[in-house]
């Protein structure tokens, strides 16, 4: 081919490649933070059960009888005076506790602690007693147990 023929002109030159590339990453760009911003901008709310649960008529319960709510990691007990709830988390490492009905005690299947039905540490290595929880009566004349406040140990209250 001799020099002064013209070439023919390609449809896509090195420059146009730039700048429909530029234009594109640019575009991507934006887009992605517009999708940012937009999420960021969503409410994010944490929906949590309630903390609070019925654990039947205070009548329909015999004094000694523990009723224990897996659920809720709880368990009632009605002692002669009155009613006491207590947290089934282990307050040495966390472990759920089991009610031993035979042995009469609450015992972590862990690592050995064993708790008496008032929340005090019998054995093991569990540093403190069992939390207590507040309990109320409800509306429909319930227990109602509310795991989310602690009272000080050895409250028992008279329902």
């Amino acid at each position: 081919m001799p020099d002064n023929a013209k070439r023919p002109d390609p449809a896509l030159t090195r420059r146009r490649f730039c700048q429909v590339t530029g234009a594109a990453a640019c575009t991507a760009a934006a887009g992605g933070a517009a999708a940012l911003s937009a999420e960021f901008l969503r409410p994010r709310v944490l929906f949590e059960p309630p903390t609070a649960f019925a654990a039947g008529a205070p009548e329909a319960m015999d004094v000694g009888q523990v009723f224990v709510n897996e659920t809720y990691h709880a368990y009632v007990i009605r002692l002669g005076d009155g009613f006491r709830a207590f947290s089934s988390v282990c307050t040495h490492l966390g472990c759920i506790t089991r009610y031993l009905p035979g042995e009469r005690i609450i015992a972590c299947p862990c690592h050995g602690s064993r708790f008496g039905l008032d929340g005090e540490v019998l054995a093991g290595p569990a540093p403190r007693p069992l939390p207590s929880f507040q309990l109320a009566v409800s509306p429909q004349g319930e227990i109602e147990v509310d795991t989310a406040l602690v009272v000080p140990d050895g409250t028992t209250f008279k329902l």
